[in-house]
């Protein structure tokens, strides 16, 4: 689990969900991490599968990171709880099968689990965060008209592709793709907070 702290923002918890919790979610757990830490925000971010857990992350995922300067050597993978998913603030499926499995589990989480494109494109349509706007406010304007089964089957527009098993190359766009919806997502969600009071 990474913590970060900035005393006058609320600590929001971000669960970031994938299938084996190896390559995908890992990756962009640590991502945001550090996107959030540079900002100075505090979020308790962690990330699950929908598989068993105490697996290393994935070889690959560890070589990829470390050319972003990030260690994700100790990361062990974990499956993803009701209790989790309940405790999240929002939760980033990396593709539709982990939204279904999240809601499936969590019923109530339907809110606030979005896969991590669909958010970014949803946010970007609505526009940021306005100051002083709460993260559960911004994600009920960005559900607003939102179809749980708009989310059957699979989607390039919405899913992550898994890297996992496939050629070294795929991670690294993975990684790439990744980092740069992390960077629309805290455009639209955090840096706009820096606005407000808290």
């Amino acid at each position: 689990m990474t913590t970060l702290s900035r005393v006058t923002s609320p600590r929001p918890e971000v669960l970031v969900l994938c299938t084996g919790n190896t390559c995908r979610s890992p990756m962009a757990q640590a991502l945001l991490a550090r996107r959030l830490m540079a900002l100075g925000f505090t979020a308790v971010i962690h990330s699950a599968g929908m598989l068993g857990g105490g697996e290393p992350a994935r070889p690959e995922a560890v070589r990829v990171m470390a050319g972003y300067g990030i260690d994700i050597s100790a990361h062990r993978s974990r499956m993803v709880t009701a209790a989790d998913l309940d405790q999240a603030d929002l939760t980033l499926a990396m593709a539709r099968e982990h939204v279904r499995h999240a809601v499936v589990t969590a019923p109530a989480a339907w809110p606030r689990t979005f896969t991590l494109p669909e958010l970014v494109r949803r946010g970007t349509a609505i526009g940021s965060r306005r100051p002083g706007e709460s993260l559960p406010g911004w994600l009920n304007r960005a559900q607003a008209g939102r179809q749980r089964t708009a989310l059957l089957g699979s989607s390039a527009d919405d899913d992550v592709a898994d890297p996992a098993g496939g050629p070294p190359h795929g991670y690294e766009l993975a990684a790439a793709f990744l980092s740069q919806l992390i960077d629309r997502l805290v455009e639209l969600c955090w840096e706009p907070d820096q606005l407000a009071a808290g």
